[in-house]
């Protein structure tokens, strides 16, 4: 079983598009992730079919008991995140600014504090219109925990793909440098990586090959909306070949990408069109580079 990440350094290049081509194009041969948690929207195009929903915790919060309470005000005195606040004559914890780190019950003389598990988000099970599972999430409102989210995600989506036996685990990652992307190309087999021939696309797609040059994993590139300016396209194709990133495809600015979106579809399923077909050359080029690596 091969995992495939697609990761962009930016939101808006076209990452999902990629992502959601490659899922229908490997159909029930793969196990797709949705790991862009913080704005999900895998299911915009999959229209899935939801199986299994699931709460998911990680952290604490402090909960002040109001009736237990007397009012002494040593926990607001050891809060660093100025969470706590008085409430008449007692006090009680904003959930927001609270960060869970437990030293407020320890200074608690009546033992008026407790600490409850965060739901941070829910995980689903779903199935999408082209037959393959499809594993996704909602990040809670104002949860930090989105790495630790992307990693439950993860480790559904491989006890899925072993359950259905599948070749391919397909994981649409987060954007972006942070904690996410980390949790979303760890362990993985490839990386895709979407640009576009703008300042910054090329700063940010130097910024994330650096984290996944780091982990070891060999990586292609594809250059979206590259006729927007060739010159900065041609010095993306300079960095790819520099840094031996394989050079999956070059797609022009094309309607047909939004025309897909407004049908509920993704760009592989517009049949007769070149972007179509060079979306296909883009999977048969990335399997190939699979099958490489399995040689001796």
């Amino acid at each position: 079983m091969k995992q495939i990440v697609i990761i962009s350094g930016k939101g808006g290049t076209g990452k999902t598009s990629v992502a959601a081509s490659l899922a229908f194009l490997a159909g029930r041969r793969a196990v797709v992730a949705d790991c862009d948690v913080d704005a999900a929207d895998m299911h915009l195009v999959t229209a899935p079919e939801l199986l299994e929903k699931k709460d998911f915790y990680s952290g604490y919060e402090a909960v002040i008991d109001p009736l237990a309470c007397t009012g002494c005000g040593a926990c607001v005195e050891v809060c660093h995140f100025d969470a706590i606040i008085p409430e008449g004559e007692v006090y009680r914890v904003l959930p927001l600014e609270c960060e869970g780190c437990g030293y407020c019950p320890r200074v608690c003389p009546v033992d008026a504090i407790t600490m409850r598990s965060l739901k941070a988000g829910e995980i689903y099970v779903s199935r999408t219109r082209w037959g393959n599972t499809l594993v996704h999430a909602a990040l809670g409102i104002g949860s930090d925990m989105s790495g630790k989210l992307v990693s439950e995600v993860r480790r559904r989506a491989r006890e899925e793909a072993e359950k259905e036996n599948v070749q391919y685990i397909l994981i649409d990652g987060s954007p972006g440098t942070g904690c996410p992307v980390t949790a979303s190309i760890t362990g993985t087999d490839y990386v895709v990586l979407v640009t576009e021939p703008t300042l910054s696309g090329k700063h940010d797609l130097e910024r994330v090959y650096q984290v996944v040059r780091r982990f070891g994993i060999a990586a292609g590139c594809i250059i979206n909306k590259a006729d927007l300016h060739p010159a900065i396209t041609a010095e993306l194709e300079r960095f790819a070949a520099r840094e031996g990133i394989d050079l999956l495809g070059k797609f022009p600015y094309d309607d047909l990408f939004v025309e897909a979106v407004n049908e509920g579809k993704c760009v592989a399923e517009m049949e007769g069109t070149d972007v179509a077909a060079a979306m296909m050359e883009v999977w048969n080029k990335i399997q190939e580079q699979l099958n490489q690596d399995q040689k001796p």
